[in-house]
């Protein structure tokens, strides 16, 4: 297996992760100590107090790191792909498929072409350059263009004619997932594509590459609604054994990350979090995708330095960027560190003005940062008061209403949460027509979670609470997509806060306990939590919520009401 570097375009590399004393307190609980001591001794670490760097710092540092290895070339880790193109280009084609294991997409872009320029008849070269235009296949369809570039290049791949059965195989494959997109459904294509995967990983089983792309395109497969995880389930029977045998491999590790991106299951998903970012260093998107199971876990302090890694070695201009802003934001406000995510929102509008029109995935990231600093802090004429963005009929857009409709009604204007539940319902049912039942059962869960606090607001409590417990239901139901770190609040935790006014606490207090299993350390419901131990007079819980809400918040950046009441609770018990 060969190891693959790649020329490095900047000067120096990102420090090592520095885990804070909460950092190693989280592992403890969560890991226990031996893994703990396994972890910090592979990256070299020590558990000691070290502060996490902020967003001005991250800004100014962003090029004062070393990016590359000793020798001067960046890191992403390690494949075994042969194919039948020139000898000479053979490194060079492992370079680039590490890059797309990685969603690197423009490098590896980059490397599949020059390995097409080098030997014009590698057919191989542009297999790999399709695979970049289909682009990351956990987040929806490819970008605009995407399916029209990526059947040209599968077809070049197949004009070329591959000379073994085995890479015939894979433009069979790749070909399938572009061909007749113009009729086909995306869905059914990513079907089709897995097929083909699989009869090239059964008649080929010594091609460890075709079992890899097999399980990460069963994981991508996996409905949302399937709470078994049956997919996720299958994909890891076929990857951890591929895993242990080769421990640096960039894909296993994300794959691995991505299967185990579910509450039930993140903890299993640590190992290869931990590692996917010691083996492919340089690569932005596995510095990322760490932070996935990371806030599955609660685990704040790790979710923000990979982050500022990530950003770090990123294209200051990279859309993607604003994926991981909005998981250092989410975390940075768990921490009460609103300094911190007010500054970084700030910094994402800049990236977003410069770079406009941003489309896809991210599009739901700038949307969804500046209603995050709004409703965790209950400013709710500001939540109200937000624009609306994101391109009409999108998650993005929902994000804007629901902030909206929801900051409206808990502000006192029941008129104007109205009419956006009315636009909620509008997109609901045009993502339904759309093909995406998952996004619009999730902007189901919002409309009813908005509905529930107007019927409150009218004085129809067992509406409302119905209502509202019906959204929670829904959105428990559908697993959260990976472009969020989570939803801009529980629908579950907006059911506790409404049993909590209807002076209801003890079943406000298993409602917000409900949403800590699915969202460990969310402060924000370990405050309600707290109130609602207290009003439901358990004294035992409401100190554990207020213990647990101080050390959430231990680094908070400004003055919170909770945090003084936690603070105060504990002083006086």
């Amino acid at each position: 297996m060969r190891s693959v570097p790649f020329e490095d375009r900047s000067e120096q590399r990102p420090p090592p992760l520095l885990p804070s004393s909460s950092l190693a307190a989280g592992f403890g609980r969560g890991l226990g100590t031996g893994l703990l001591v396994l972890f910090l001794a592979a990256c070299g670490l020590e558990t000691d107090d070290g502060q996490e760097v902020g967003p001005a710092e991250e800004a100014g540092q962003a090029h004062e790191h070393d990016h590359g290895a000793a020798n001067g070339v960046a890191e992403f880790g390690e494949v075994d792909f042969p194919v039948s193109c020139r000898d000479e280009v053979a490194d060079a084609f492992e370079e680039a498929v590490a890059l797309l294991h990685s969603f690197y997409f423009t490098r590896a872009r980059e490397a599949f072409q020059a390995v097409a320029e080098e030997d014009p008849d590698c057919a191989m070269a542009h297999w790999g350059l399709a695979m970049t235009y289909r682009a990351n296949p956990f987040a929806g369809p490819p970008p605009p263009g995407g399916d029209e570039a990526g059947l040209v290049a599968a077809r070049k791949a197949q004009e070329l004619g591959p000379p073994t059965e085995r890479e015939a195989g894979y433009v069979e494959a790749v070909l399938a997932l572009f061909e007749d997109h113009e009729n086909v459904d995306y869905r059914s294509r990513m079907l089709r594509y897995e097929e083909a995967m699989d009869r090239l990983r059964s008649d080929h089983p010594e091609d460890q590459e075709a079992a890899i792309f097999f399980a990460r395109e069963v994981t991508a497969n996996a409905s949302p609604a399937d709470q078994t995880f049956e997919r996720q389930l299958r994909a890891v029977e076929v990857m951890e054994p591929l895993f242990e045998e080769n421990p640096r491999h960039p894909g296993l590790a994300h794959y691995i990350i991505h299967a185990y991106d579910a509450p039930q299951l993140a903890e299993r998903g640590l190992e290869a979090a931990h590692a996917y970012a010691e083996i492919a260093p340089d690569a932005p998107h596995a510095l990322h995708m760490p932070s996935h199971i990371y806030t599955r876990m609660g685990y704040w302090d790790e979710s923000i330095e990979m982050n500022r890694r990530s950003a770090e070695v990123d294209d200051p201009d990279a859309p993607h960027r604003l994926h991981a802003w909005d998981y250092k934001v989410y975390a940075f406000l768990q921490q009460g560190r609103d300094g911190a995510a007010e500054e970084l929102v700030e910094r994402a509008r800049e990236v977003h003005d410069r770079i406009a029109p941003i489309e896809g995935s991210v599009a739901y990231n700038a949307v969804a940062m500046p209603a995050r600093l709004v409703l965790e802090r209950d400013r709710w004429e500001q939540a109200a008061a937000l624009p609306v963005e994101g391109a009409e009929n999108t998650p993005a857009e929902a994000v804007s209403r629901f902030a909206r409709g929801l900051g409206a009604v808990r502000s006192g204007d029941v008129d104007m949460a109205g009419e956006e539940t009315e636009a909620l319902a509008r997109i609901r049912d045009a993502l339904r027509e759309a093909g995406e039942e998952d996004w619009a059962d999730r902007t189901e869960a919002q409309r009813l979670a908005v509905s529930a606090w107007i019927s409150f607001h009218e004085g129809a409590v067992e509406e409302a609470v119905a209502l509202a417990d019906e959204g929670a239901t829904l959105e428990e139901r559908v697993e959260k997509h990976p472009v969020t770190p989570g939803p801009l609040i529980p629908a579950r935790e907006l059911h506790a806060e409404l049993l909590l006014e209807a002076e209801r606490p003890g079943e406000a207090l298993e409602a917000f306990q409900a949403t800590l299993q699915r969202e460990p350390n969310r402060s924000r419901t370990l405050a309600g939590a707290a109130r609602a131990a207290e009003a439901a007079g358990d004294r035992e819980a409401a100190i554990r919520y207020h213990g647990e809400l101080v050390d959430v918040m231990a680094n908070a950046d400004v003055e919170h009401p909770a945090l003084e009441r936690a603070r105060s609770a504990l002083e006086s018990r």
